[in-house]
Parts: structure tokens; C-alpha cells; sequence
């Protein structure tokens, strides 16, 4: 009998996707239980084996063009069926309950810790130029983000990397398999200054380049005027006329 078809019967039955791990474990799960001298010979199996079984028989149902097809998402092994064939199978089934779709900001702090993990929180703050806070406990919560260590640095900080459930989000084998993204792997990263330490009471703010030329201030706050110099409703000297 050929490992293949074992395989193949194996996760036909399965309720779950299934590792080459877990294969090779319901084999000599199969050889201590059994007398079957056929199932006693596949003992042992080594990994190489099982993978290159399983490639081939994924080759040869891709290659059938059946409704269904043999996958390996996120390591692991399930038969799925073909996207053409939704409509009927959820007239079968009905529509499972899945959460919101990620929102764009969310969706572009995923994709910064996908390529360039493990981040520290300041590190994909500086790559995004804005707070995560929000965007990273949604994705925490959702299982796509998980801490995976701490930074070499002041403080120690909690780095973040990808799930397991991430790669069964986007249907992909491993990291391996994200779309090319050189450019922004090349995105340069400082550490953050606010991760220096410091003696207490000697810390001061740098001096504000803006400020000594007119008391420029930002836009979002609804700060002066950069063009003017002043308030937005006037320039310094019209408000002078004014108060005299």
C-alpha cells in the first residue's frame, strides 16, 4: 500500500488540518495498535517522506481538477473545497459568523510586523508615523499578533510577530510565501530616543526650532498658522493693532 493513499484516507477522514508531525504520529500511532503487518511497516517515517507524499498527492489532485484540492496552510494539511462551489455549499451549511474585516490601518501595522518581525511597539510606530495602540490591541485580540521576546534595549520592550492564525487568515504556507516587499524591508529603523536612560531630573526636552521663530504649532492641534507666524485668525501685528 502507498504512504500516499494512507495519507490520503487520513485526511479525508480528519475533522482538522493536520502537520506532518501529527501524520507521522497517527502512523506509529497505527503500527503499535495494529497487527497489520502493512501498517507495522510504516513505522519511523520520516519527515521527508511524509512531505514529499503529500506534495505529490496535492500535484496529482490539482492535476485531477476535482471540485476539491489538498492544501498545506500554516503548516498543515486539509482537503478544501474549490472557490467556484461556495454558493452551494452555503445553501448547505449556511454562512458562518466571522469577525469584521480588518480595518486599512489595521491592515498596514499587520503587514509592517509580517515583513519585519520581531518589531518593538515604538519601532512600527516610527515605520507608520502614528500611535498603534488601538490598531495593535485589535490584532492582538484577534490572534493575528502575539508577543514573541523582549529587545535588546533600555527598558527591555516586548517585540511582536505574526500567529500561526495569521497564516491560516491569509491562506499561506509559511512567511515565505508573503508577497515580495524589498522596498519595505529597506525602510531604515531608528531606536527611538525615549529608550535611552536616563538619570531622574536630568531629563529636558530638546529645544523647539519652531517655537523660538514665532510659536509655530501644529496643524492637528489647531496651533498657529505656519505661513503667518501667528494665530490663524491673524498675524501677530493685526493683533497688536487691534489691542490698541
Amino acid at each position: 500500500m502507498e504512504l500516499k493513499f494512507i495519507l490520503e484516507a487520513v485526511l479525508f477522514s480528519a475533522q482538522k488540518s493536520l502537520s506532518p508531525a501529527e501524520l507521522r504520529d497517527i502512523l506509529n500511532g497505527a503500527a503499535e495498535k495494529s497487527d497489520d503487518s502493512a501498517a507495522r511497516s510504516f513505522r519511523k517515517m520520516k519527515l521527508d517522506d511524509l512531505n514529499a507524499a503529500l506534495d505529490q498527492l496535492a500535484q496529482e489532485h490539482a492535476a485531477a481538477a476535482r471540485s476539491y484540492r489538498l492544501v498545506c496552510v500554516a503548516g498543515s494539511w486539509q482537503f478544501v473545497s474549490q472557490p467556484e462551489f461556495a454558493p452551494w455549499l452555503k445553501a448547505l451549511v449556511g454562512e458562518k459568523l466571522r469577525p469584521p474585516r480588518l480595518s486599512l490601518p489595521a491592515l498596514e501595522t499587520l503587514a509592517i510586523i509580517a515583513y519585519r518581525q520581531p518589531l518593538m511597539r515604538a519601532e512600527i510606530e516610527q515605520i507608520r508615523g502614528v500611535s498603534v495602540d488601538g490598531v495593535m490591541q485589535t490584532l492582538l485580540e484577534r490572534g493575528l499578533v502575539e508577543q514573541v521576546g523582549r529587545a535588546e534595549v533600555a527598558g527591555r520592550p516586548m517585540t511582536y510577530g505574526t500567529t500561526s492564525l495569521f497564516l491560516e487568515y491569509f491562506g499561506l504556507h509559511s512567511l515565505d510565501n508573503l508577497p515580495a516587499a524589498d522596498e519595505l524591508r529597506r525602510i531604515p529603523v531608528q531606536k527611538p530616543e525615549s529608550l535611552l536612560t536616563v538619570e531622574p531630573g536630568l531629563a529636558t526636552a530638546p529645544p523647539d526650532p519652531l517655537k523660538e521663530e514665532g510659536g509655530l504649532k501644529n496643524e492637528e492641534t489647531g496651533s498657529p498658522n505656519p505661513q503667518t507666524g501667528g494665530p490663524e485668525s491673524g498675524s501677530p501685528g493685526e493683533s497688536a493693532v487691534n489691542a490698541s
